[in-house]
């Protein structure tokens, strides 16, 4: 069932949005080489608890950790670990939920650490730039394929590849809600949107193949060739015109500067 929020819902859903969006700011100031992904999950459950906030990932569904860190390679659901020092040249997926007045937040941003290839860069951006694709045809009257076919034909435009296997989805009372939300899909075709339903988009883009490996951790998941993958996501509320975006990249690109992607 896709639950429609009030509008008084949805602004509790931003306060917890906004909770997240300054969380993986906080987190931006210290990613630099030597930082273990260890010491980015303290610092992130630090300030959701201090915003009187609760981390919306930690334990769910056994989920170990406030954050997930996803170097490189990986896809989605790294764990962090006091082994995984960032070292220049990576790159880092920080996938961030938060959980406030009965509602969760949810956000993710790929950040690079040092100096980054050029190619990787490029990678970064166009993730990035399907994002919002993606949202601006997630209006009222149009469809879930819409959204996913901005996203895909953006990307393999430029001819990178669209995981399948990890999507995007509902968020509200629950951190994962109906619908969920490919980031490919058919003009025209799926879901009608309707004005307050409030989903998460979060396109994750590979250099290379689309197929995925599962870690034996049970939670990481990585490019079956190994080749960079990036992922940037969203919380939004459907409206009758322009969607609602209720969490935010402003906070990371004010602590970024002209560094940011």
């Amino acid at each position: 069932m896709i639950f429609l929020k009030s509008d008084e819902e949805i602004e509790l859903l931003r306060i917890s949005n906004q909770i997240v969006a300054k969380t993986l700011a906080e987190l931006a100031k210290l990613i630099q080489p030597g930082v273990s992904t260890e010491q980015l999950d303290k610092v992130a459950y630090e300030f959701i608890k201090d915003n009187g906030a609760v981390p919306g990932f930690l334990g769910y569904s056994g989920y170990p950790k406030s954050i997930c860190t996803s170097v490189n390679e990986q896809v989605v659901h790294g764990i962090p670990s006091e082994n995984t020092i960032l070292k220049d040249g990576d790159i880092i997926s920080v996938d961030c939920g938060v959980y406030k007045n009965g509602f969760h937040g949810d956000s993710a941003y790929t950040f690079c650490v040092g100096n980054v290839k050029h190619e990787t860069l490029e990678l970064l951006r166009a993730t990035k730039e399907s994002l919002y694709k993606a949202i601006e045809m997630a209006q009222e009257g149009r469809r879930l394929g819409d959204v996913g076919n901005a996203i895909q034909s953006y990307c393999e435009e430029r001819g990178y590849s669209v995981v399948r296997e990890m999507i995007g989805h509902g968020v509200g009372r629950n951190l994962h809600e109906a619908p969920e939300v490919p980031n490919y899909g058919r003009k025209g075709n799926g879901i009608m949107l309707k004005s307050g339903m409030t989903i998460a988009i979060e396109p994750m883009i590979n250099m290379g193949s689309r197929n995925l490996v599962l870690e034996k951790d049970g939670w990481t998941t990585r490019t079956v060739d190994r080749k960079p993958s990036a992922h940037f996501e969203h919380s939004i509320a459907i409206r009758r015109g322009k969607a609602d975006i209720l969490s935010s990249f402003e906070f990371i690109e004010q602590v970024l500067g002209n560094k940011a992607i």
